[in-house]
């Protein structure tokens, strides 16, 4: 039987580990694979394909519709009338709300990522008996695992 166990990058790692060796558990028997980190920066516009969830267009829209209602209800005082102020007021909103949502995912988020230090996780695989599994499958939620799995 294998158990698959997913840890991040700390010292619960080696305690976890150090005490399945001390219950029985070989070191042969025990896999220890950290993944890699991302080296590419993160993809801001999305693609047929691909989405990550993330709006670009919401606090657009919406200033579009305030700048638009704005702007034509000022346009019935204005020389162009108030359809085309109304439109210039939308383009000018959704523009602004676009160069606001463009600051706040490059800027702000970028910065959060950065300073929140995400590291990579390691997967931790044990080779065992079925008898051992429980024994073992609790010392890793001990250990604050992050996930674990059984295959048989």
């Amino acid at each position: 039987m294998q158990i698959f166990s997913t840890f991040e990058v700390n010292s619960y790692l080696e305690m976890a580990i150090s005490t399945l060796e001390k219950n029985g558990v070989k070191k042969e028997s025990i896999f220890a694979v950290p993944l890699d980190n991302r080296t590419e920066e993160r993809k801001i516009f999305d693609s047929i394909h691909r989405s990550d969830g993330i709006s670009l267009i919401d606090i657009g829209m919406g200033l579009a519709t305030a700048f638009a209602v704005i702007g034509a209800s000022v346009g019935f005082k204005l020389d162009w009338g108030p359809i085309y102020w109304g439109l210039i007021g939308a383009f000018t909103g959704f523009v602004i709300g676009l160069a606001i949502r463009l600051f706040i995912q490059l800027i702000l988020k970028k910065r959060k990522r950065v300073l929140k230090g995400k590291h990579s996780e390691i997967i931790l695989i044990i080779d065992c008996e079925e008898r051992q599994a429980e024994l073992i499958e609790n010392i890793l939620w001990e250990h604050f695992a992050l996930g674990i799995a059984k295959v048989k």
